[in-house]
C-alpha cells in the first residue's frame, strides 16, 4: 500500500477554492503526514536495503492457509 502523497500535476488547472475551504484541507494534510502511519510509511523509504518485511517468500501472508485454500478449490 502506498501511502505517499501524489505528486503535482503540472497539466491540471488549477482552480481557486474558498479561504475556509483551503484552511480546512491543509490542517486535513497536516495532520495525515503527522499520523502515525504516515511516519512508518516514510520510514520504509529510508531503509537502505529492501525489506521483506511485505514481501512474504511464498507469495502470501500465511502460506499454508493459502496452501490450503488452493487444494480446497482444486477439489
Amino acid at each position: 500500500m502506498d501511502l505517499s502523497f501524489p505528486g503535482f500535476d503540472r497539466t491540471t488547472e488549477v482552480t481557486q477554492l474558498p479561504g475556509d475551504l483551503a484552511v480546512l484541507m491543509v490542517g486535513i494534510a497536516a495532520r495525515q503526514t503527522a499520523s502515525p502511519t504516515a511516519i512508518a510509511q516514510a520510514r520504509f523509504g529510508r531503509i537502505s536495503q529492501p525489506s521483506r518485511l511485505l514481501e512474504p517468500v511464498d507469495g502470501a501472508f500465511n502460506g499454508p492457509m493459502a496452501a490450503s485454500l488452493t487444494r480446497w478449490k482444486d477439489e
